[in-house]
């Protein structure tokens, strides 16, 4: 499987290994094998700009997914700077919350959902199951 990741941001330092290892975990964990994904860290203002392109909120946002199909699963844009801020006010460490922000993003490209409670709930234990997946494998993102 290939994983791109770009970084596009100077909010938090992240190592590309340790974002493939998330990706590759909690793919593994989902028992979904795409050929090809991407993930792309942005910078506040870039995910703000596609937030209002394509979904009409001109706010920032933790991430956005844009599916494609089996083979390319599709590319989830990621916003640090959003994890930072939150984790700073929830006294939370920012890459636990990047790291549940890709999680959150490939759950969206394999079709999962939060905009009504039912479909919310169900998203979220599966947040927590991947996350509890990649600590347990001893992958995740940390400090440089």
């Amino acid at each position: 499987m290939f994983i791109h990741v770009y970084n596009r941001q100077k909010d938090l330092v992240l190592h590309k290994s340790s974002v493939r290892g998330i990706v590759q975990a909690t793919l593994e964990h989902l028992k979904a094998y795409p050929q090809e994904v991407a993930i792309y860290f942005v910078t506040e203002k870039k995910i703000t700009e596609l937030h209002d392109q394509f979904f009409e909120d001109p706010t920032p946002t933790d991430c956005i997914s844009f599916p494609m199909d089996e083979d390319h699963l599709g590319e989830v844009f990621v916003c640090p700077s959003t994890a930072v801020k939150y984790a700073h006010k929830h006294n939370l460490d920012p890459y636990h919350e990047t790291a549940l922000y890709i999680i959150h993003g490939l759950l969206h490209l394999l079709g999962f959902d939060d905009l009504e409670e039912k479909a919310r709930r169900i998203m979220r234990k599966k947040e927590k199951s991947c996350m509890d997946y990649i600590n347990k494998q001893g992958v995740g993102l940390r400090p440089a």
